[in-house]
């Protein structure tokens, strides 16, 4: 089924997540919030106002403040461990794999300005390993939602799962793209638009930028079909089959390295079951240089336009 499609109002994810979270906090006092001296980049001042008393701030120590969500998970609590994306995986990697993977405790670990949203603070503050980190570990669904819509649904989820998960929220902007009544679901794609000669699987940012290209495309008679693919981990192995079968060739794009994201995820579903012509936009295995954060997407081939040539590109290689 088709969804709505509004290229209009820009919203951050944040705003999204910390309403929910103020929400689900005034009904159920076992949710917490954890951070790394973050109140303000993860929009938690709310959160602190209402609840001071449930907002633990650890300041600049990541690897202490996983534990820290850790243990009260192993106290019954709900927390919400909040910090800058590259800071939470790259700095806490360990702690992820020990205290919540492998330990199977309930942390919801939410990534903040993930992929390029930092782009200005260069290579040091980008957080384009992230999926391929936490999509390794055992016991750790891995979720990027596409709008502030998907991103409250996520955060309900979550608080409602029991066991660990990664949320991976940007800072920059995003269009609405689906219902407001809809409901999350770990493992379920969504399908923007339908389409017979190509499929885009996209996920955060690049959700509403592969609309756009399936337009531009639309313009020059090639029907594309547009999935959200907000699970990364676990993944919607049916909608790839079906998508395999039915349009003949898969075109991936992730704000992340095209090494272990979401272009791998859907490559192994891909070359496993139903192989087509495939290609994955991405960052090609380097580091991102220092620019705004849609001038990084748009230099990496990311751009609506760029999006739509490697979709009609890919039509010609079926063959």
């Amino acid at each position: 089924m088709n969804m709505p499609f509004q290229d209009t109002k820009l919203h951050d994810c944040r705003d999204a997540l910390t309403a929910t979270l103020e929400e689900l906090a005034a009904a159920n006092s076992d949710i917490v919030a954890v951070c790394n001296d973050s109140v303000g980049s993860s929009k938690l001042g709310g959160f602190k106002a209402k609840f001071p008393d449930r907002l633990i701030n650890v300041g600049i120590a990541e690897q202490n403040m996983v534990g820290v969500g850790a243990g009260l998970a192993n106290g019954g609590k709900i927390p919400f461990v909040c910090a800058a994306a590259p800071f939470l995986t790259g700095r806490a990697l360990e702690q992820i794999k020990a205290d919540v993977a492998y330990s199977m405790t309930n942390v919801k670990l939410v990534g903040i300005s993930s992929g390029m949203a930092y782009g200005e603070l260069g290579p040091t503050h980008h957080s384009i390993e992230d999926f391929a980190w936490i999509r390794a570990l055992p016991n750790v669904p891995v979720i990027a939602p596409a709008d502030r819509i998907e991103t409250a649904a996520a955060v309900r989820w979550a608080a409602s799962y029991e066991g660990g998960c990664f949320l991976r929220l940007s800072r920059v902007g995003v269009p609405d793209l689906l219902p407001e009544d809809h409901v999350f679901e770990p493992g379920k794609a969504n399908t923007l638009r339908d389409g017979r000669d190509v499929t885009i699987i996209a996920n955060g940012v690049l959700s509403h930028r592969a609309m756009i290209a399936a337009a531009l495309l639309a313009e020059r008679g090639l029907s594309a079909r547009v999935l959200n693919m907000a699970s990364v981990r676990p993944i919607d192995e049916a909608a790839i089959v079906q998508a395999a079968r039915e349009t003949g060739a898969i075109l991936t794009c992730e704000e992340h390295t095209i090494f272990g994201g979401l272009g791998s995820a859907v490559a192994e579903v891909v070359v496993e079951t139903h192989p087509v012509p495939m290609k994955r936009l991405g960052v090609p295995g380097v580091f991102a240089h220092t620019a705004s954060a849609n001038a990084l997407l748009d230099d990496f081939g990311m751009a609506p336009a760029s999006i739509a040539d490697s979709a009609a590109e890919l039509v010609k290689r079926k063959g």
